[in-house]
Parts: C-alpha cells; sequence; structure tokens
C-alpha cells in the first residue's frame, strides 16, 4: 500500500494506472471470497481504501486544491 504523501507525488496518468491495477486485484480478490479461497481477508479492506485515496486524490488535482501537511 503506497502512503498518502507517495501518491501525492505521482502525475494523474500514474495515478490511474495505479487505480486500474488496484480494482483489478480487488475485482481477483472478490472472486477468491466467492469461492473461499481468499486468506488474507483484510488485503480487501485495505484496497477498498487504497482506491478511495487515489480517487480522492485525483479529485484534488481535478478541481486545484493544494493540501497542506501531512498528518
Amino acid at each position: 500500500m503506497a502512503k498518502t504523501a507517495e501518491l501525492r507525488a505521482m502525475a494523474p496518468d500514474e495515478l490511474v494506472t495505479k487505480l486500474t491495477e488496484a480494482q483489478s486485484e480487488l475485482f481477483n480478490l472478490r472472486f477468491q471470497v466467492a469461492t473461499a479461497q481468499l486468506t488474507d481477508v483484510a488485503r480487501v479492506r485495505t484496497l477498498k481504501r487504497e482506491i478511495a485515496r487515489i480517487l480522492t486524490l485525483l479529485k484534488e488535482k481535478e478541481l486545484g486544491i493544494a493540501v497542506g501537511g501531512e498528518g
């Protein structure tokens, strides 16, 4: 999982690529859940949060919102 500061440093096209990869992995994990083959169930939650984080950063970049310090 990438830290928010690392994601902020990425260009929008890199974020879109990372988003696509995360969504693809989540899709595959959902199949594993359905077939009871998934061993790391926490990964689903982590991926959902990462996808939300990336979407938020993309929207910030689109709107030109500059966010201050990291917490």
